[in-house]
């Protein structure tokens, strides 16, 4: 906090010193002209001037003094360039974290078998935030991961997408340790649907086209049209063609989550991670969203991160995390009448009732 209002302080006196400067620049600027009058008005007077260099010198400083102003504006905005450009450059020139092995194997033909074998992570040293996970999910299956915030449920599939690597023990998929893989491959072949959207300040089809820019126009329409939303971009005033605007402002929070998906469909990756893709939608944009995962997750491994378990009672296998650790897994019946901490946010978001029956 204190840190905070240092800086605060800093930025408003920097801010007054060069509103001050710039205030003493118009006065010298204004002043000037008329103290050449006053010169040029009293020699004429005087008998010792005359008026044509009397109007030389004004129309001489009518021409610099702009040109000079403008250097001045061009010297602040350059050296605010410099310092930005400083720590941008910087941020470049980090070294990568994530790096491919030399001779690293590019991912073919993939099953979906993934295998979590005793996986360990943390961002800093003196804190875990995964310790142990254990697990496998067959290829084909839909895997929710449930638990409350902070649990580890994003990271566990950051890990598997290698953003991060493991700390300590392996991820496997179709039996390769992922730090093996060439990273174009595993982007290529894991899908993401976050609950963060980004959409591209463009038109609706470069932002679709963006999961697989080589798509036929066909193949376009058909991943829109698996998205529930080909309808919505008839509706546009330029269809396809329609700018969406910065971050695209334009479209509802349901409309980006469906160009998430109709990207994912381009794509056509083998294994899809669906972080929390409904959790901040109405009804009605859950129902469509859920209507076009259902489609999406077809002949694929899924990994769904749910906060809304109503989104996962079907779930082949449900793994309940609590404070980095797989405390629970099985199928909605078992875990429920486990009674344990599965039951307990059923209970919370649907009632005794509903848990009973």
């Amino acid at each position: 906090m204190q840190l905070s209002k240092q800086l605060v302080a800093v930025q408003i006196h920097q801010t007054m010193r060069g509103r001050w400067l710039m205030l003493l620049l118009h006065l010298f600027f204004s002043a000037v002209p008329a103290f050449i009058y006053y010169l040029g008005g009293r020699q004429l007077l005087g008998g010792t001037g005359q008026v044509g260099q009397l109007v030389a010198f004004v129309a001489l400083q009518s021409i610099l003094f702009p040109a000079f102003r403008s250097l001045l504006d061009i010297l602040l905005t350059f050296q605010t360039a410099l310092a930005l450009f400083e720590r941008l450059f910087a941020y470049l020139d980090l070294p990568l974290e994530i790096q491919e092995k030399p001779g690293a194997r590019a991912l073919s033909h993939v099953q979906g078998h993934i295998r979590f074998r005793h996986v360990a992570f943390s961002y800093h040293p003196e804190r875990l935030v995964l310790s142990d996970v254990d697990a496998e999910i067959l290829p084909g299956q839909l895997v929710a991961l449930v638990g409350p915030s902070g649990a580890g449920k994003t990271t566990i599939a950051y890990l598997l997408a290698r953003l991060y690597d493991v700390s300590e023990g392996a991820i496997e998929i179709d039996g390769y340790d992922v730090r093996s893989l060439t990273l174009a491959s595993l982007a290529h072949h894991i899908g993401i649907v976050s609950q963060e959207t980004y959409v591209f300040h463009t038109t609706v089809r470069e932002n679709i086209l963006y999961g697989h820019p080589e798509a036929t126009e066909e193949e376009m329409v058909m991943a829109a049209q698996a998205a529930c939303l080909h309808e919505r971009i008839q509706e546009l005033p330029q269809g396809y063609e329609t700018l969406v605007g910065p971050r695209g402002y334009l479209l509802s929070g349901g409309e980006k989550q469906r160009i998430a998906i109709a990207r994912v469909l381009l794509k056509n990756p083998r294994i899809l991670l669906l972080d929390e893709a409904t959790s901040s939608l109405d009804t009605h944009a859950e129902r469509l969203i859920q209507t076009a995962l259902a489609r999406v997750q077809q002949n694929r491994t899924t990994i769904a991160i749910a906060h809304r378990l109503s989104t996962v009672l079907t779930a082949d296998q449900i793994l309940v995390l609590d404070k980095g650790q797989i405390v629970e897994r099985g199928r909605h019946t078992d875990l429920i009448d486990r009674g344990g901490l599965y039951a307990q946010f059923y209970m919370e978001q649907f009632g005794k009732q509903d848990l009973i029956t």
